[in-house]
């Protein structure tokens, strides 16, 4: 047999029924004390849920809303259990040891807990444990960094018994609310719309994650999330090898993110550096990043299936991680922001655009086209304006569209056009929050 260093079999030996205890005490102090913000979430009373995003987009938070909720019904506090599979002390845990919490909870009391449990992920096995507490009718609510959770698979084993949902940082209204910035009516009219273009420009630039607005010095913050992300989430995670060709991948990807790029382009530009890279390594990456919920990827709507699956436009889920990797990327962030924004509403639905006629953004179901630029009206920009406007009227034509929008950073007008329809031309603050 293998030889064991100590710090593994600390690591094995360390998880017990007592190391639980203390974690069940810990985290009713946390429900206890924690500072709530409001996000808008409609959790069905007897609902057991899945909730999965990237990590610091505020999952932690709904649970402990959550368990607050409860609270105000007529739970207690001791009902609660909130265990983070994060915590170092149960590193190396196995699926087989889960059921040593509800062990623990037991040999203090002699009641039902609701159960909560954060990047429950890291433990291999955690669904059938999952199913068997719903079987049980516990009230049971989990969260989780990998996409994976929501796969066909693993709603298998759950057989339906849960509810999932994709939690994303920050939309922009969540945003100004929690800089404390209730708009008034009419808001755009007065005082408050130099406050709200200010608060626009800094989430565009360095985007909506919860925590980030307690730091002064944002870029590291987000370097430090978006380090814990590639090398616990993606690099340990899937056992990467050659970090520097997924940080090259990564890194190509942003420079990239507003064009259509094929996999096999993102391996030439890696090459061209000097490291060598496999197609299928690429293709790898991207992956590991989606599983992560860094990335996510559109399909061109006019494309044949091979193409659909080779050639993708692809998003870093939150402007910030995407803003360290670029110099001057305000168009590309605003563009980037756009589809944060319309993957948070249509989903799966959205797709681009791109035969013999280009469009950033299509909802083919709901007539909705939308273009990002971020400006079209200023000195020289006669150009823009004519390719942008143009490349509408050319899909309405294939299409029929119900409406057409331009999305610029701070420009605002309409486009008539000959048969009576028009581009509305909306700044990125107003329409974000429409």
């Amino acid at each position: 047999m293998p030889t064991l260093s100590y710090f593994q079999y600390k690591c094995i030996m360390a998880i017990t029924k007592e190391t639980f205890r203390t974690l069940i005490h810990e985290g009713q102090e946390e429900i206890r004390d924690v500072e709530l913000y409001n996000r808008p979430f409609d959790f069905e009373e007897n609902g057991r849920y899945v909730l999965v995003g990237v990590r610091q987009a505020g999952k932690s938070y709904m649970l402990y809303k959550r368990a607050r909720q409860m609270m105000e019904a007529g739970y207690q506090l001791e009902d609660m259990v909130y265990i983070n599979f994060d915590d170092e002390r149960l590193m190396g845990m196995k699926a087989d040891e889960l059921d040593l919490i509800l062990q623990a909870y037991q040999s203090v009391y002699n009641h039902v807990p609701v159960l909560f449990f954060d990047e429950i992920q890291n433990v291999e096995g955690w669904e059938h444990f999952a199913r068997r507490l719903a079987n049980k009718k516990y009230h049971v609510y989990i969260t989780g960094s990998n996409a994976k959770m929501l796969s066909r698979d693993i709603q298998t084993v759950l057989g339906g018994r849960f509810f999932d949902a994709l939690i994303y940082p920050y939309t922009f209204s969540e945003y100004l609310e929690a800089k404390e910035i209730i708009l008034e009516k009419e808001w755009q009219y007065g005082s408050q719309r130099a406050v709200v273009q200010q608060s626009f420009a800094d989430y565009m630039k360095w985007g909506g994650f919860p925590e980030l607005l307690l730091f002064r010095n944002k870029r590291n913050w987000l370097n430090g999330l978006y380090e814990k992300i590639l090398l616990g989430d993606i690099i340990q995670r899937n056992k990467v090898k050659n970090e520097m060709a997924l940080r090259l991948t990564m890194k190509r990807l942003a420079e990239n993110v507003m064009q259509p790029i094929s996999y096999n382009r993102v391996a030439n530009l890696i090459r061209s550096t000097g490291t060598n890279i496999a197609v299928s390594s690429v293709s790898d990456y991207v992956r590991y990043a989606q599983e992560a919920c860094m990335l996510f990827s559109l399909e061109n709507y006019a494309s044949k299936f091979v193409e659909k699956e080779t050639v993708k436009k692809h998003y870093f889920v939150d402007n910030g991680l995407l803003s360290i990797f670029l110099f001057n990327g305000d168009t590309a962030l605003l563009e980037n922001l756009c589809a944060i924004h319309l993957r948070k509403r249509y989903g799966e639905e959205l797709c681009y655009y791109n035969r013999n006629v280009e469009v950033d953004f299509l909802i083919a179901e709901e007539g909705y086209a939308i273009q990002a630029s971020y400006s079209i009206y200023g000195e020289g920009m006669q150009d823009t304006f004519e390719r942008e406007t143009k490349a509408l009227k050319q899909l309405d034509t294939f299409l029929s569209l119900k409406r057409m929008v331009i999305v610029t950073n701070d420009e605002e007008g309409t486009v008539p056009l000959e048969n009576g329809k028009q581009i509305e031309v909306i700044p990125a603050w107003k329409w974000l929050l429409e």
